[in-house]
């Protein structure tokens, strides 16, 4: 996904740079089929040459429309490049299976980078693609999708957590299994945090609270749909699949009683001001809030004062921050800081704050009962 992503930044610039990124996915692709498949004549060699064109194509042919649409139209290419292989090399090793392409299935408007899923609609296609009276496995995609018009979407990185809980809840599936290299849920990233825990079960209530705060296990959307059936989901490692990794279901009796930390880096802190003095309203904040909808960017973290509201934001993916700032100059005074990290603890205690925090340059501090956030400098 990288990868695309920086095909998709080549073509804007129009320099003709994308060919070459392109032309070395395609080799390191074509790498990984001659180590797959024995025969060279088999078809997925040509079947992937054609996927590769078609990412060519695509960049010329919407690098105009926009980076959200390019976005779209490139990246989408590599799940469907990815499961083609896979489908392929089970064939080949007598694992029979059918390979669906998912952007036939799950439809949504046409909100690109972000889309928003036809429930109803692919509901009604979900049910006619998928029969496991006559298919007993299925090979497809996550993460994508399609509009009404046909064009390619997505819905948001890591969202093939989101299809697949959305496929669960519609064909009504025992259980969901999400694979990760992990082996499940901790209650901080084991790579930043020597001692984060392991935690065996969560309740859908703290699941849904952890990926608000930005944990990336899971996507934010994965949730919903599986507790409105009361699917169990598994987080589970795929270098050990016999461990029984994290269970998310509905629980009465087991919480958490364990500090949660969740680390978000490449912050932006944005302030907005009027410059008179005068008092932000409703009506300005809806102004920021439309902007920062227009470039995607979700909220993590906001905070008022009379004269001031302040918003920690992800930084811009494709746009750079001073286009934001452009715009929101034209009716405000408009300051921030960019490199920032983001700390979040749940279940907090001050000892927490000061191991995680230390001394850190903190540039806003919010508490509730049972969470505290920071933003602080990038260290």
């Amino acid at each position: 996904t990288n990868k695309l992503e920086a095909i998709v930044t080549a073509a804007l610039q129009g320099n003709g740079k994308e060919l070459e990124l392109i032309s070395n996915l395609k080799l390191e692709h074509l790498a990984v089929l001659n180590d797959l498949f024995k025969n060279l004549s088999h078809a997925i060699f040509s079947d992937i040459e054609k996927l590769f064109e078609t990412i060519e194509k695509n960049c010329s042919v919407y690098r105009n429309k926009g980076y959200d649409m390019l976005y779209d139209q490139v990246v989408s290419y590599g799940e469907i490049i990815s499961t083609t292989i896979v489908s392929a090399y089970l064939n080949e090793q007598g694992v029979s299976n059918k390979w669906i392409d998912i952007r036939k299935v799950i439809i949504t408007d046409d909100n690109y980078r972000d889309a928003q899923v036809d429930i109803d609609k692919t509901e009604q296609k979900s049910k006619s693609f998928f029969d496991f009276n006559k298919n007993t496995c299925y090979i497809t995609q996550g993460f994508i999708a399609s509009d009404n018009k046909g064009n390619s979407t997505t819905l948001g990185r890591e969202g093939s957590d989101y299809t697949a809980a959305l496929l669960s809840s519609i064909l009504n599936a025992e259980k969901l299994i999400l694979w990760k290299d992990v082996q499940g849920i901790y209650n901080a990233d084991p790579l930043l945090f020597d001692n984060a825990i392991f935690l065996e079960e969560l309740t859908y209530q703290e699941a849904i609270e952890l990926t608000f705060y930005g944990a990336k296990v899971i996507h934010p959307k994965t949730i919903k749909p599986l507790k409105d059936k009361q699917i169990p989901l598994f987080v589970k490692c795929f270098y050990e699949p016999g461990n029984s990794g994290t269970t998310v279901k509905e629980s009465r009796s087991k919480k958490i009683n364990v500090p949660i930390f969740v680390v978000l880096n490449d912050q932006v802190l944005l302030s907005i001001s009027l410059g008179d003095l005068s008092f932000i309203t409703e009506r300005h904040i809806s102004r920021l809030f439309a902007l920062l909808n227009k470039f995607k960017l979700k909220v993590n973290l906001m905070q008022n004062s009379a004269v001031t509201f302040s918003v920690c934001i992800d930084t811009p993916k494709g746009q750079e921050i001073s286009e934001l700032v452009d715009l929101l100059s034209k009716d405000f005074k408009v300051l921030y800081n960019q490199n920032l990290t983001l700390n979040t603890i749940r279940n907090y205690n001050e000892d927490h704050i000061k191991s995680m925090i230390g001394n850190k340059k903190v540039f806003v501090e919010q508490r509730s009962r049972n969470t505290v956030q920071f933003v602080t400098e990038l260290l």
